[in-house]
């Protein structure tokens, strides 16, 4: 039996699935049963929870993966047979050609990513099974793009991966499904069915055809990845129970009503009705990124793109806030803790040779002889008394002053957040993120910009529905108190509605 577990934001479409999860277990061998989401981490979240509930342990669940994990391990692929980012680039130099791109993110999105339209060309007209010339008469490249010289590349690919004994992504998921190796369940998950790509839905099937019952998880209002090949419309068409979850325990009221008036432009969607949680929520609506007062709770701020969140990050520095952009902290965590640390040895505590080391680094000659620093012991502790006596300590200014060789603007900052009040010790409380990277999270406070670049927005003007799609998910991430800044350019934004 199918099961179409069908959850729009917040209502707890993996949760279910994991309950379902365990429902089996108690009675299903381990190797039984197979999980399979879009990304790493969401497969790790459903492997993580059965090993705590049933005390197992990853062996036994060799099914938690990902679709390409599971292609990759029936097929018996060894890692230096797949695609790299240097055999694109060993391949580019070959023909002369500039082949960018990312080594497979799966940990983020889950997608191939490049800066090179002959490549996405490619790449796209393969995950919809497609011809080449079909994929290039689509227009959906941003550059020019030659369709003689897009041939040539394609077909000196395949000669390089056949040359090299190579395969990238999808030819893994194609030869899945030619070989016939999908092993045999009892049960199988498909989480975040809508980002599947048309190739991927044939994996699927070759997966539940041998399955006595199939639960697949996603909303079609949250695909936002067609760009990348998703293929919403196999989602919409799937026919078996269906299993729809109304409730939502993240979205307040007014971001509902907002976020519903925004997903009721799509034209091609199932009709859902789903409800807010208790909970009136807020809504608010600014000129500038600047007014919103970001100076206490938690935060996410969502763009379109990362350069549109690039250029926030002098504002943030200013007013002194702690930040996350793409996994990275704003400050070097390194230099708070030799602050705290000289604080502490001036204060009259003895500190170990590594913290020593690592408050020198930040002071300059003048500061701090560093050839007498060659003498200290690693396995010794020291007082500040010692270390002006013996080994060329010559100062006992405060931090800020006595780390002369930290830069300016480095220390001007970690002050600024001082003042601010900022917690230092722990991880940032704003996080700076595109949406798509964000697909999944959710935070109290939610600041969504709205301006779009000129390329997305002739996209928008071909196909709505993607940007439509993409702005709601954006709102629906908010559990509080949605912060939405008026584009600069009405021209090229994400259509927009007064509160």
């Amino acid at each position: 039996m199918k099961t179409i577990v069908l959850g729009p934001p917040g209502t707890g479409k993996t949760f279910t699935l994991l309950n379902k999860v365990e429902e089996y277990l108690k009675n299903t061998d381990p190797d039984r049963v197979g999980y399979f989401a879009f990304t790493r981490k969401a497969a790790n979240e459903a492997k993580d929870r059965a090993m705590k509930k049933f005390n197992l342990s990853e062996d036994d669940l060799p099914y938690f993966r990902t679709l390409h994990s599971l292609a990759f391990r029936r097929l018996g692929v060894n890692k230096q047979n797949v695609m790299q980012k240097r055999h694109y680039e060993d391949l580019g130099k070959k023909i002369n050609v500039p082949l960018d791109y990312n080594d497979y993110d799966d940990e983020e999105t889950g997608l191939f990513t490049t800066k090179s339209d002959y490549l996405r060309i490619i790449n796209l007209a393969k995950l919809r099974n497609i011809s080449l010339d079909q994929q290039f008469n689509l227009q959906e490249h941003n550059q020019d793009v030659e369709y003689d010289k897009l041939v040539i590349i394609f077909n000196e690919l395949e000669r390089y991966k056949k040359e090299y004994g190579l395969i990238d992504f999808n030819d893994m998921v194609s030869d899945f499904i030619k070989s016939d190796v999908a092993p045999k369940f009892d049960v199988v998950f498909i989480d975040e069915a809508q980002d599947l790509s048309l190739m991927q839905w044939d994996m699927t099937r070759s997966i539940w055809n041998k399955t006595e019952d199939s639960f697949i998880a996603g909303d079609d209002d949250q695909a936002i990845f067609r760009w990348a090949g998703a293929d919403v419309d196999s989602f919409i068409t799937q026919t078996g129970k269906l299993l729809h979850l109304t409730e939502s325990v993240r979205v307040p009221r007014k971001v509902h009503d907002y976020a519903m008036k925004i997903i009721g432009r799509v034209s091609n969607r199932l009709h859902k009705e789903w409800k807010a949680k208790n909970k009136e929520g807020a809504l608010s609506m600014y000129d500038n990124f600047e007014d919103v007062d970001m100076s206490s709770g938690k935060w996410l701020v969502l763009g379109r793109t990362r350069y549109m969140l690039k250029e926030l990050e002098d504002t943030l520095r200013t007013r002194g806030l702690y930040y996350e952009n793409r996994f990275e902290h704003s400050y070097e965590k390194d230099i708070q803790e030799a602050a705290v640390d000289w604080e502490k040895l001036k204060n009259g505590e003895l500190l170990p040779y590594k913290n020593i080391i690592n408050i020198s680094q930040y002071m300059g000659p003048h500061q701090w002889d560093k050839e007498k620093i060659q003498a200290l012991v690693k396995e010794s502790f020291y007082g500040i008394d010692q270390l002006t006596k013996d080994y060329g300590l010559h100062t006992n200014k405060v931090w800020h002053e006595a780390f002369d060789n930290a830069g300016s603007r480095r220390v001007d900052y970690i002050r600024a957040m001082h003042r601010s009040g900022e917690e230092l010790n722990k991880d940032p409380r704003i996080k700076l993120s595109t949406i798509h990277s964000v697909k999944g999270g959710e935070e109290d406070n939610v600041v969504l910009l709205t301006d779009l670049t000129t390329n997305t927005h002739k996209s928008y003007e071909k196909n709505p529905d993607d940007e439509n799609r993409l702005f709601y998910v954006g709102a629906t991430r908010t559990k509080e108190h949605l912060h939405i800044i008026r584009p600069k350019n009405y021209n090229k934004c994400f259509p927009m509605d007064e509160v």
